[in-house]
């Protein structure tokens, strides 16, 4: 049933549907980082607009006042516990509320006004070490905003919490449980 001719055309047709997709593969990521990148990279460089939409005069909007709501100090006088409880689970995949539990980043048991870095047993990144001497409010705030920013080469990944609420929701959470 199955003889030498059989059996190469059969391999044959497996190898030409492998080069076919291994193409097919190579000009999609071609045709993606092209486009998002302005080159042939795998997405390093900046991105450029390829025109811009000219809307007027910049300098008006520069000297409207900017209603930005109250200020983090209000927000965090006025902070729900409860919400910020509900906050935390975000960070719970990597921390703990334990004292002397570390997970994949060191434990946030009475981090408000504890001394940065100075968990037992967790091996902090020097950027992290450089930014601040205690955690206080402000430097929470900062940190938990965008963490890349705020202490630039730090290991940690997440991209922070947006809004000003969730912030200090969950500071004053992690206030309330002492330390």
């Amino acid at each position: 049933m199955f003889d030498t001719m059989t059996s190469t055309k059969v391999l044959g047709a497996v190898c030409g549907s492998l080069l076919v997709f291994l193409f097919a593969k190579w000009g999609g990521e071609a045709l993606y980082h092209v486009g998002a990148t302005g080159h042939g990279g795998h997405g390093e460089g900046e991105i450029h607009a390829a025109y811009i939409i000219e809307t007027g005069d910049d300098s008006q909007g520069d000297a409207e006042a900017v209603d930005e709501g109250p200020d983090f100090a209000t927000l965090l006088a006025e902070a729900d516990v409860g919400k910020g409880a509900s906050v935390f689970k975000k960070c719970a995949a990597c921390h703990s509320l334990e004292a002397g539990e570390t997970k994949t980043g060191p434990s946030l048991h009475g981090i408000v006004g504890k001394s940065v870095a100075s968990t037992d047993g967790f091996g902090y990144s020097g950027a992290l070490k450089a930014v601040a001497e205690t955690w206080g409010t402000d430097e929470l705030n900062a940190f938990l905003t965008k963490p890349k920013s705020f202490a630039p080469g730090t290991a940690m990944s997440f991209n922070g919490l947006k809004k000003d609420k969730d912030r200090a929701n969950l500071i004053a959470y992690l206030e309330s449980l002492g330390g």
